[in-house]
């Protein structure tokens, strides 16, 4: 069977993200992967072991990952959904790499969903449990982090997670929310990022050349940005792995 064959088997554990570098190590750790394309996102279906794992691509925002994942439950019927990913820390406490688990998800408009976990924090080996905040577009800005985190008292936002769990919700499936750290509070983004990273998810070369181009210190920031996203991606596969198991081992 080609790359390119849609994988129809249904799947264990379904898993929900953004943008490919989120997820690229934990695909690395799996075997017998699938690509294929779905109507406008972009599916793998992929074995981590025995566990039979579908994944999809969502790209930005709310109204992205709720298309996506009914399309994940229509296509595979995972008995559990992870929205994964990065997201930035909204408190000084959290640093690059570190988990979120999201306990209640929210938005910006006030809207709450509690996942009854049972989950404890660790924060010594930087695992954290608690509110995750969906917002509307990518907060850039320390500054920003710090109202936001005020006004809401969560503990990271990213643009998808409380939309991924609502489409599970309402279609009576587990899901929980994995988050990594991949930028803290200790500087701003750069703002090309605004720019660079589009809708669905992909890199625009043609926007991260031109940054360069037009403030040549850009580089600098933008591998720095690089690295940290490398080590919050590493250390989401190394917990999701480990949630994979787990799921799977409770279900049998």
């Amino acid at each position: 069977m080609s790359d390119d064959a849609p994988d129809t088997v249904h799947a264990d554990i379904g898993i929900v993200y953004a943008t490919g570098i989120e997820i690229a190590p934990l695909l690395d750790r799996c075997d017998r992967i699938r690509k294929y394309l779905g109507g406008k996102f972009t599916f793998r279906g992929a074995r981590l072991g025995e566990i039979r794992i579908a994944f999809v691509q969502c790209g930005l925002g709310a109204s992205r990952a709720r298309q996506a994942t009914r399309a994940l439950l229509d296509g595979h019927a995972p008995k559990w959904i992870i929205s994964a990913g990065f997201s930035g820390a909204l408190q000084p406490d959290l640093k690059i790499g570190d988990i979120v688990v999201g306990n209640a998800l929210l938005d910006e408009e006030g809207r709450t969903l509690a996942i009854d976990l049972g989950m404890p924090a660790d924060p010594a080996k930087g695992l954290y449990v608690g509110r995750l905040l969906m917002a509307r577009q990518l907060v850039r800005t320390v500054a920003a982090k710090r109202t936001l985190a005020e006004k809401h008292s969560a503990l990271a936002v990213d643009m998808e997670s409380l939309a991924v769990a609502e489409t599970c919700r309402d279609a009576k499936v587990r899901c929980l929310a994995v988050r990594a750290i991949s930028d803290d509070l200790s500087a701003d983004l750069p703002p090309e990022i605004l720019t660079m990273v589009g809708d669905t998810g992909s890199v625009r070369l043609g926007a991260a050349l031109g940054a360069i181009w037009k403030r040549p210190g850009s580089v600098k920031e933008m591998w720095h940005l690089r690295e940290t996203a490398h080590v919050a991606a590493e250390r989401l596969a190394d917990f999701l792995e480990g949630v994979i198991e787990q799921l799977y081992a409770a279900d049998h």
